[in-house]
């Protein structure tokens, strides 16, 4: 089976390919000719991922799947939520006031927003947003749209301090419930084995290896 990840996030293609495996063949935006800016306009982790996938099938007409990931800190509310990727050059409106995707800024912000508070349970969430092309006569000449939502979450907490080189985004600052290390401690092998993402995209990939 094939299916297009609606993603130009080549640490999240990297990542979702190796928990997927050779189950199911991952296309990425490049593969199928794509270089379009998609737009992330939604308020919550459920409206981008659905607005990502929406976007391929309107254009391209094929099965594919977007995910949105925020971090949700406790102490902060619940920030940074949707507007993790772009935190260091986010308006409290959610409007850009510089450069987006900065990791090392948006935890600079994160660390700085936190200070010295005792508090720092935080989680990882992840949605993905599953559009299936079902084709309704055996011809293929006419197919309907099947949706679907998977969520996985990571329970844990914000460090002090940064630690770790692997990873990506907040990971060497998010240290998982179990664990003594933060994710860029962890390693790949086992970040893909317990992150929000492969929890995520576990459940997608038993949705798709069962249905029909």
């Amino acid at each position: 089976m094939k299916i297009v990840f609606a993603t130009n996030n080549a640490h999240k293609l990297q990542e979702v390919r190796h928990i997927l495996g050779d189950k199911i063949e991952v296309l990425s935006l490049k593969d199928i000719g794509c270089d379009a800016d998609i737009p992330e306009t939604g308020t919550t982790l459920e409206e981008n991922a659905r607005q990502k996938a929406e976007y391929i099938w309107q254009h391209y007409h094929c099965s594919v799947f977007a995910d949105d990931t925020g971090l949700e800190v406790e102490a902060l509310g619940g920030a940074p939520g949707v507007y993790s990727a772009r935190y260091a050059s986010t308006a409290p409106d959610g409007s850009l006031i510089g450069e987006s995707h900065d990791s090392e800024a948006n935890m600079a912000r994160l660390l700085h927003e936190l200070g010295e508070n005792n508090n720092r349970h935080a989680r990882f969430r992840t949605v993905i947003a599953l559009i299936l092309k079902r084709n309704v006569c055996p011809c293929g000449c006419t197919s309907i749209k099947e949706e679907h939502l998977f969520e996985g979450i990571v329970n844990g907490e914000i460090t002090r301090h940064r630690s770790g080189s692997e990873g990506f985004g907040y990971d060497p600052i998010f240290r998982p419930d179990g664990y003594d290390q933060t994710f860029a401690e962890l390693g790949a092998d086992i970040k893909d084995s317990i992150s929000h993402r492969a929890r995520a995209t576990q459940k997608l990939c038993e949705f798709l290896l069962n249905t029909k």
